[in-house]
């Protein structure tokens, strides 16, 4: 089968490998969309710290059951996508449900080979029905479960104030979910151009330009409250410190981003607003299943979100140039 890896840093190439073979409990996906992540990206470019080269990418992934086994309750040519996170199930945090958060996970495409490939084997429990979703839609499940994780992660309900700060893919989605949970939702940015695409795709209530003045400007539009939520999605350490700026008294701050760095705040300041402070890691059933509930009822706007798209047989070329900031990726999708 023909499979695009990435052999080091800045090198990815089209190769062939032998067919998975399906092992006990596993199932044989004929992988037809991949969707792109920051995750892939930051593989290509030697940024992602839990990974030893060379790697099959992709973990954002629909397709069709190809083996399933004489006993299972899925046939060929069912469509599924399929959920990225192997737990162990005998740890602590699988033992108290939280399988995202596993002590020993491994992810598809990052600590194993994941899907930019034509096959692959993955365990039962990690394949789900798509639902009637057109299988391209479905390669975007994944990504969108981690900001309806997120959201579910920070309680937010009508009329809570949001802020999602960082209007990448995964803030987009958070600002979505959120939205449909009937708060007012603001997205903070640096660029204008994905700004302007949560207020005209994704119908975000408010933006705000993440320049100097924000602090005042988000005072002035809250009354001098701040935000009852803010979510972060920016993948950097300073515009996380600088999110507890934006938190009104009581309020929850939930952190989708995750850096090696240590990150600091006023201890004092903190403690007088009774905040609370959230980590979001990965998703769980549930909220696959919220997404996929949203998507059948017409709320993600899918056509939008998916902006660019090509076959995996000329990836090598395509995710170099959708790295490009120029490009004006939100997510770009891989045909099998």
């Amino acid at each position: 089968m023909k499979a695009l890896i990435c052999q080091e840093p800045g090198q990815l190439a089209l190769i062939d490998r032998p067919d998975p073979v399906r092992g006990p409990g596993e199932v044989i996906v004929r992988i037809r969309h991949v969707g792109v992540c920051g995750t892939d990206f930051h593989i290509l470019t030697g940024k992602h710290p839990f990974l030893d080269y060379p790697r099959v990418m992709g973990h954002e992934l629909s397709g069709t059951i190809e083996d399933a086994g004489e006993d299972s309750d899925l046939s060929p040519g069912d469509p599924v996508y399929i959920v990225p996170y192997l737990a162990c199930g005998n740890c602590q945090a699988c033992r108290i449900g939280l399988t995202n958060a596993c002590r020993t996970i491994r992810v598809l495409g990052v600590h194993t080979d994941g899907g930019m490939a034509e096959r692959i084997a993955v365990p039962r429990g990690n394949v789900v029905p798509t639902g009637g979703l057109p299988l391209a839609q479905a390669a975007m499940i994944e990504f969108l479960a981690i900001g309806a994780h997120g959201v579910k992660r920070g309680g937010i309900a009508p009329d809570d104030r949001v802020l999602v700060t960082g209007a990448g893919p995964i803030g987009l989605g958070a600002a979505i979910f959120a939205k449909a949970r009937g708060a007012h939702v603001t997205v903070m940015d640096i660029r204008a151009d994905r700004l302007d695409f949560a207020a005209a795709a994704l119908g975000a209530d408010a933006v705000l330009t993440a320049n100097a003045g924000a602090e005042d400007e988000a005072m002035r539009r809250t009354g001098g409250d701040g935000f009852d939520v803010v979510i972060d999605a920016t993948g950097a350490a300073v515009p996380i410190e600088r999110g507890f700026g934006f938190l009104a008294h009581g309020a929850r701050y939930v952190l989708l981003s995750v850096v090696r760095q240590d990150i600091r705040f006023s201890d004092p300041e903190f403690h007088k607003r009774e905040a609370t402070l959230l980590a979001s890691r990965n998703a769980q059933a549930d909220d696959f299943a919220e997404v996929v509930r949203l998507m059948q009822a017409g709320a993600v706007p899918v056509q939008a979100l998916n902006t660019h798209r090509g076959p995996l047989a000329e990836g090598a070329a395509l995710l170099p140039d959708w790295a490009r900031p120029e490009a004006g990726v939100i997510k770009a999708i891989l045909d099998v």
